[in-house]
């Protein structure tokens, strides 16, 4: 199998959340993906456990807002890069990167402060990438004609 090789930063897509492009810190130190979130909220439809967030894809531009709605999948305690713990809901949802459509786990947390809105976690990558830390967005920006197709089952 051929993998698709990634820069240290990419342009990915989140088909199933209405996210067409959004830049991604690709983070093999970190196992798991984080996607920047505010106005975070849990409820239940139909017995289900769902969260409702919001998001501003593009960094400084707080004029873009996404409202998305998920299935809460597990909430766990993740220790960010500085030593801080904190207890985060996770989704599946799916991803468009490179020409690759896949499901992946990401936890929901704000990242106001952070460079990039989503991190890509090792975990993500399993099977599919390789990284090169020297380069910089080499799938450029995701398909939209592949996005607007929906996501993967």
């Amino acid at each position: 199998m051929n993998k698709v090789l990634l820069g240290w930063r990419e342009w990915v897509s989140l088909p199933e959340l209405g996210i067409e492009s959004i830049k991604a810190k690709v983070d093999t130190g970190a196992r798991t993906s984080a996607l920047h979130t505010f106005k975070l909220e849990t409820f239940s439809e139909d017995g289900v456990a769902k969260v409702r967030f919001s998001i501003h894809p593009y960094q400084h531009d707080l004029s873009v807002v996404k409202e998305c709605t998920a299935t809460l999948v597990d909430e766990r305690s993740v220790t960010d890069s500085g030593g801080h713990t904190e207890l985060r809901p996770v989704i599946l949802t799916s991803i468009l990167i490179g020409g690759v459509s896949k499901k992946i786990e990401t936890t929901l947390t704000n990242r106001e402060n952070m460079k990039f809105r989503m991190l890509l976690g090792r975990t993500a990558m399993h099977g599919d990438f390789i990284v090169d830390p020297e380069s910089s967005y080499l799938c450029n920006k995701p398909d939209v004609a592949v996005f607007k197709q929906g996501a993967p089952t």
